[in-house]
Formats: C-alpha cells, sequence, structure tokens
C-alpha cells in the first residue's frame, strides 16, 4: 500500500466502546493517517465540526444515538455535510446496508472486517476526497485569479481615463484608438492572447505623459524645440514605468513605439520598416485616425476624407503600407 498517499488524512474513529477503537486504532496505525477518537455520536458531531476530518469511521450500535442517525445529522449540516463515512456494523444483512446508504454513507463494511479490506476501502475514500478538495481548491484558484484579472484590467482602464481627463482636450480619445486597433488587430488574425495585450497597450499608450509637465503639456501655443525634446521622451518614460511590471511587459510594445515612423524619422529609437513592432504600426494609424477627425482647441476636426486622403498619402512614410491597406479594408466594412 502506498504510505505516501495517506500522509495528512485525518480519520475520525466513533465507537463507543474502547475495544472497538483500539482495534481500529491498532490496523491503521503505521499507514500515515492521523487518527482521533469519537466515543459517542454527539462527540462524533462536535468532533467533526472542530476537526472536519478526511472521512469518519461510524460504528452503528452506539447509545443515545445510532451511526446511521450520526450519518443523518452531518448529512444535514453544512459545514461537515461533504465528509466522506464509512459506517462499520455487525449488522451484516441487505436492511443494515440500505439504511446505511438512506442515512447517507458512503460505504459500508460489517464486522468482523478484514484489515486489508478496510485499509484498500479507506484509501479509496481518502484518495477521492483529496482529488475532489484538490479540483475544489484548483475552482476558487481560477475564481480568484479571474477576479484579479478583472482588477487588474479596471485599474488599467481607470488609469486610462485619467491620462485622458489629464490632457483634457482627448477625452475618450484611448477607449476610441483602442477599439480601431483590437479591429485592425482581429481583421490580422492576430490570436485572442496577443490582442488582450495590444488593449492594455493601447489604453495605456500615453502612460508617459505622467513625466511631461503640465506647462509642456498644457501649452497652447506651438511648443519650442527644448519643450519639443521633452514630451519626446513620454514613449521612454512609459518604458521606464511599465517594464518593471511582469504583468504589463507585454503591453508595452505600443506605449514604447507608437512614435516610431515607417521611414525611421520618429521616436524615440528612430526604428525603421519591420523594425516596429506590428502592434505599434496598428496603433499609429489608430492614433492618427483619431487626432485628425476629433476637434482640438486649436483646429476643427477634419472629415472622413480628409483624414483618409492624409493616411493615404502617409503610407509609406509614417505608415507601414500594408496596414494602410489593412484600414481601409475595416474602415470600408464598418
Amino acid at each position: 500500500m502506498n504510505k505516501e498517499s495517506n500522509v495528512g488524512s485525518l480519520v475520525l474513529i466513533v465507537d463507543d466502546e474502547y475495544i472497538g477503537r483500539e482495534t481500529l486504532q491498532s490496523v491503521l496505525e503505521g499507514e500515515g493517517y492521523q487518527l482521533e477518537m469519537a466515543e459517542s455520536g454527539f462527540q462524533a458531531i462536535e468532533k467533526a465540526k472542530q476537526l472536519l476530518p478526511d472521512v469518519i469511521l461510524l460504528d452503528v450500535m452506539m447509545p443515545g444515538m445510532t451511526g446511521f442517525e450520526v450519518c443523518q445529522r452531518i448529512r444535514s449540516d453544512p459545514q461537515i455535510a461533504e465528509i466522506p463515512i464509512i459506517i462499520l456494523t455487525a449488522l451484516d444483512d441487505r436492511e443494515s446496508l440500505l439504511n446505511a446508504l438512506k442515512a447517507g454513507a458512503d460505504d459500508f463494511i460489517s464486522k468482523p472486517f478484514d484489515r486489508y479490506e478496510l485499509r484498500a476501502r479507506l484509501l479509496g475514500i481518502t484518495r477521492l476526497n483529496r482529488y475532489q478538495k484538490l479540483l475544489q481548491e484548483r475552482a476558487k484558484l481560477r475564481e480568484a485569479n479571474a477576479q484579479l484579472l478583472n482588477a487588474y484590467e479596471a485599474t488599467i482602464e481607470g488609469l486610462s481615463h485619467a491620462l485622458d481627463l489629464r490632457d483634457r482636450e482627448t477625452e475618450g480619445h484611448s477607449r476610441r484608438v483602442t477599439e480601431v486597433t483590437v479591429k485592425l488587430a482581429q481583421a490580422l488574425d492576430v490570436s485572442e492572447g496577443e490582442i488582450t495585450h495590444i488593449r492594455r497597450g493601447a489604453l495605456l499608450h500615453d502612460v508617459g505623459k505622467i513625466g511631461i509637465p503640465d506647462s509642456i503639456l498644457h501649452k497652447p501655443d506651438t511648443l519650442t524645440e527644448e519643450e519639443w525634446i521633452t514630451m519626446r521622451k513620454h514613449p521612454q518614460f512609459a518604458y521606464n514605468m511599465l517594464a518593471p511590471i511582469e504583468y504589463l511587459r507585454q503591453a508595452l510594445a505600443i506605449p514604447y513605439n507608437h512614435h516610431e515612423k515607417w521611414d525611421g524619422t520618429g521616436y524615440p529609437r528612430g526604428l525603421k520598416g519591420e523594425e516596429i513592432p506590428m502592434s505599434a504600426r496598428l496603433f499609429a494609424i489608430a492614433d492618427v485616425w483619431d487626432a485628425l477627425t476629433s476637434n482640438r482647441p486649436y483646429r476643427d476636426a477634419w472629415t472622413a476624407e480628409q483624414a483618409l486622403a492624409y493616411i493615404r498619402e502617409q503610407s509609406g512614410k509614417h505608415f507601414d503600407p500594408q496596414v494602410v491597406e489593412l484600414f481601409f479594408q475595416v474602415i470600408e466594412s464598418t
């Protein structure tokens, strides 16, 4: 018998007779179980609530409360109802077996029992109970992980909204560009897992602007060259902020690279062509499209025709030509 599989399993032995408890203890000692004793049905229920054993070995013929009654009481108590019960009895007849099953027992062993049979049946019950507990724990972990992920997503969306509010001119911008970028990624048959990272990166694309002074971010006039140097640091600020966060590391491509250009004239690293991550190339078009078709204090929104003409003109310059064609396909289908 594999004793290792028993380690940690708590068995509650219930018998009003000392010799009965001692016999079971002698059979199970050395098998790796933790053993607890109860001398009556009432004590068994109290100990079951207190200890939550892995299995109960329950004698039937006891004064005050029979094993059948104890079994029924346990099954009616939500706190302990799921504990496996093996009933042990000298009543070797069909009616006793049916009464045990009706009371909620998981198994039935007649006295005098064979010690090897008892050990085998107990091992089967404890293995099954342990497996069920493992499934329950895994379900709890999955639920906790889902709740944690939902909290992360809500935090990202909240931060994205806060960034839009800080910029004032771009409220709703992050949500809109995220929707367009995700549509482009789906049209490109990007996997759902990767789309999750793209969505997070799109929502956080301007997180680096937290490091830009308000005097520059909110300046109504044209920025000076020195101020532009500061403004162009926000992708690097985003990288510095997000790279240490393992959960967001795969979403970095957009915040770090969304101002790179196909012809290599972008920033912060001057990447060119396919050196630019695909998610950043998709986002770049969505970002410019939303900026051109939205009102700004310094200009009115462009018409869709004007914005589309500009994007077409920037194919091979600002934008990946293949992504431009994909963008036009998506726009025409919506």
